[in-house]
């Protein structure tokens, strides 16, 4: 398929969302060994993807301009590589993936390791699906392999409708937990359906006023609000970030424990139980917008504002 060209959406020097471009590339090759060839039908928009395009992980991840964003996608497999056996063509499929950075999901077809993709939720639309991946993942990973959380311990979520935070809602609230949330006043509702016990208006009320002796807090936020969190925690608790890298010192001074979420190491395994979640609709999704390719810079600019509910989405092809 090396031949075709393909549509793609890519950016050729670091900046605001406005260096976001619609380019036609060589279609990826056909997979190697442990690789399909997936037809991308829709990608989801997070910070991360802000984050590269803008510049600001280049210390941590560095990418090579010019450079095609997007980690999480849903779509159908294409071709499947040699020793692909638990895959076929045709299949629908989702994918949260860091190993292809700068040769993202925004584009018609993407090449993925096999061990980063599972069969798509069979309820979800594939918009739907993209929206899902990299949240969930990341809001269980956080929680479950970093913070071991137990049933009874009480949790403060921070950024509750969040594309993060909303999975983080539901996983604490399944395994019976005590969840607290914060959001905004328009989103408090939506959080209390997700299963908060409690749920803070952010706009109102500052969360460390008001909450105290927590086990854990999961933080999809970053900056102050990360900052403000430590108070919250009681003596031996756990601070888990998805957005920022807590101080180690600060954790040693107020006597808790802190990580900073990373890729997991067993992927299909969080997404096959996610799945599970998601059909017996147990764990519920939402989009916040859907944008075209072509419209990727003001996927770009709503995603910065870092308030909303949901996951926002390009929808690359039908």
């Amino acid at each position: 398929m090396s031949t075709k060209t393909i549509k793609a959406v890519r950016f050729h020097s670091f900046g605001p969302p406005n260096v976001l471009v619609v380019n036609s590339i060589p279609c990826p090759p056909s997979p190697g060994e442990g690789q399909v060839l997936v037809r991308v039908r829709a990608a989801g928009v997070n910070p991360f993807d802000t984050g590269m395009r803008a510049g600001l992980l280049q210390n941590r991840v560095p990418i090579t301009l010019p450079a095609i964003p997007g980690v999480e996608l849903a779509g159908t497999i294409e071709e499947v590589g040699s020793n692909v056996t638990t895959f076929a063509v045709g299949q629908a499929i989702y994918s949260n993936t860091l190993s292809n950075l700068g040769n993202g999901s925004n584009a018609e077809f993407v090449l993925l390791p096999v061990n980063t993709i599972s069969p798509m939720p069979r309820n979800l639309s594939f918009d739907e699906a993209a929206s899902v991946a990299h949240g969930a993942r990341t809001a269980w990973s956080g929680l479950f392999e970093y913070g071991d959380l137990q049933p009874g311990q009480r949790v403060l979520v921070q950024g509750g409708s969040g594309g993060v935070g909303m999975y983080a809602v539901q996983f604490a609230h399944l395994k019976g937990a005590y969840v607290i949330a914060t959001t905004s006043t328009k989103n408090m509702e939506f959080v209390s359906d997700l299963g908060a016990d409690e749920v803070i208006d952010y706009t109102q009320t500052n969360f460390e006023d008001v909450v105290n002796g927590l086990d854990m807090v999961y933080d999809s936020v970053g900056a102050e609000v990360l900052d403000r969190s430590w108070q919250t925690l009681k003596a031996g608790g756990f601070l888990i970030s998805a957005v920022g890298f807590p101080s180690e010192e600060t954790a040693k001074n107020f006597g808790v424990r802190t990580a900073r979420v990373m890729f997991p190491k067993d992927l299909p395994s969080i997404l096959e139980q996610v799945t599970t979640l998601v059909e017996t609709n147990k764990v519920k999704c939402h989009i916040r917008e859907v944008f075209s390719m072509e419209q990727a810079s003001q996927a770009h600019t709503l995603c910065e504002t870092r308030h909303g509910r949901g996951r926002i989405i390009l929808h690359i092809s039908d």
